[in-house]
């Protein structure tokens, strides 16, 4: 019987030492590191989501009045068709001057939002803290593809709101405008990677 044992154990031994090359073999393959254009899209993603769910909270059936805004980056002249085209260093610069200029208006809206008590001015304040996040990420990509910076546009802000569903109208467009914006900024870095990777 202890013959039979030890044989039994020298062959899960044997096995076991043939198994060991087959084990060391199947290691698992390092995670290639995200690239900036990946951390600059997924950032953006990041946004577009905090955006939408800003939007839910401020959902109202009453029509917005368009235009409160009258300095927010033109959207209607980016279509998906120029993304094919487009060259990376104006690309990051404009992305860049247009971020800056959201960022004004979203601090605006932020003070204001608070002197009315609105509920959603702890997911704004995070929003515009990932927005300054994605604003620096932005700007280190720019250094390394040696991209100019540009002076954004002065902020075109509307008048003292006295009431609350004033604050809700302006929050309302703008973040629908900021919505545009990201999804437009999502594709547009996605398009970018390869023509990035080829300065590095």
């Amino acid at each position: 019987m202890k013959l039979l044992l030890d044989s039994s154990s020298s062959l899960l031994f044997s096995l076991l030492l043939a198994q060991l090359p087959v084990l060391s073999s199947a290691s698992p393959v390092p995670h290639r590191r995200p690239s900036e254009m990946d951390k600059l899209s997924n950032q953006t993603r990041n946004l577009m989501k905090l955006t939408q769910e800003l939007l839910k909270e401020h959902a109202f059936d009453s029509d917005v009045e368009p235009h409160r805004f009258k300095s927010l980056p033109e959207m209607s002249n980016r279509s998906a068709h120029d993304l094919n085209n487009l060259e990376l260093k104006p690309t990051l610069s404009q992305l860049h001057a247009d971020l800056k200029l959201y960022e004004h208006h979203f601090e605006w809206l932020n003070r204001v939002s608070k002197k009315h008590h609105h509920p959603a001015v702890p997911k704004l304040v995070e929003m515009i803290r990932e927005m300054k996040s994605l604003i620096n990420l932005l700007h280190r990509q720019m250094l390394r593809a040696e991209a100019p910076k540009l002076t954004p546009a002065t902020p075109s802000l509307p008048p003292q709101l006295q009431y609350h569903f004033d604050v809700l109208q302006s929050s309302h467009e703008l973040l629908q405008h900021f919505k545009l914006f990201c999804d437009w900024a999502y594709r547009a870095f996605i398009s970018l990677k390869s023509k990035a990777s080829a300065t590095q």
